[in-house]
């Protein structure tokens, strides 16, 4: 249980997370994530990272349990600086970084494929920010990457998902396959990519990022500023005491 890196193929670094039951991370784990990756995009060896995850989904986000726990707010800010380092750790890594996403990817999980170089998904993979249900704000940032504005509004205000063979159509994941077949295709985006040159690779990620329109760093910190005032309003507690008590549809 955690994370782990292991090395499945030449050039390729695999980080896997596994926070059984449903990958929902707890602050250390956040954390744990980030330098994983940080470590694998400064290994010399290393010229892609694929980000993937054991269990029944890709990542449920923070873990609001660990959160009903606090009596304060530790754990809030704790997990907001997490996510955030986590995040910032996907999109400057190194190396390209391939997320292989498996059944759910919800919050937190939207803000680590949304700073990836390339996503491949399972046929039965959903993404969505249901953050408003959960008395939290954030990561409009990174869902704002795989669809439209007007797409990404809809669906942060009803806290829907999106269906991986949707996002393929809007061009934001490379490939849908059975689930069976997910570390394979993952992989083997992958191992295309390692065998680009290990320094040319690194120039072409540094000079994608400096390229980009979008500051993701300084937006998502905007957004967790929203989520502090929620906190500090009282409106978080009330909407999150609601968690696992909603009907089922």
């Amino acid at each position: 249980m955690g994370v782990s890196t292991s090395s499945p193929g030449k050039g390729i670094a695999r980080v896997t997370v596994d926070f059984p039951p449903v990958n929902a991370l707890p602050v250390q784990g956040w954390y744990d994530l980030a330098d994983a990756l940080r470590a694998a995009g400064r290994d010399p060896e290393v010229r892609c990272v694929v980000l993937a995850a054991e269990g029944r989904g890709f990542n449920a986000g923070v873990d609001i349990k660990e959160m009903q726990r606090d009596a304060g707010h530790a754990s809030l800010i704790g997990a907001n600086r997490g996510c955030y380092e986590a995040f910032a750790a996907v999109y400057e890594c190194e190396v390209p970084v391939v997320a292989a996403v498996n059944g759910f990817c919800l919050g937190g999980g939207i803000g680590l494929v949304g700073n990836a170089d390339a996503i491949v998904a399972s046929e039965d993979a959903v993404f969505g920010l249901p953050e408003l249900d959960r008395g939290a704000l954030g990561a409009a940032t990174h869902l704002a990457r795989l669809v439209p504005q007007h797409l990404m509004r809809a669906l942060y205000y009803t806290s829907r998902t999106a269906s991986a063979a949707e996002l393929h159509a809007h061009g934001s994941v490379w490939k849908v396959v059975p689930r069976a077949e997910l570390a394979g295709a993952a992989l083997e985006l992958a191992a295309e990519i390692a065998r680009k040159d290990g320094y040319l690779i690194r120039l072409a990620k540094a000079a994608i990022n400096g390229i980009d329109p979008v500051d993701v760093r300084r937006s998502y910190r905007f957004e967790q500023g929203f989520t502090f005032e929620a906190n500090l309003s009282g409106v978080a507690d009330r909407v999150r005491d609601t968690f696992g008590k909603e009907p089922r549809p």
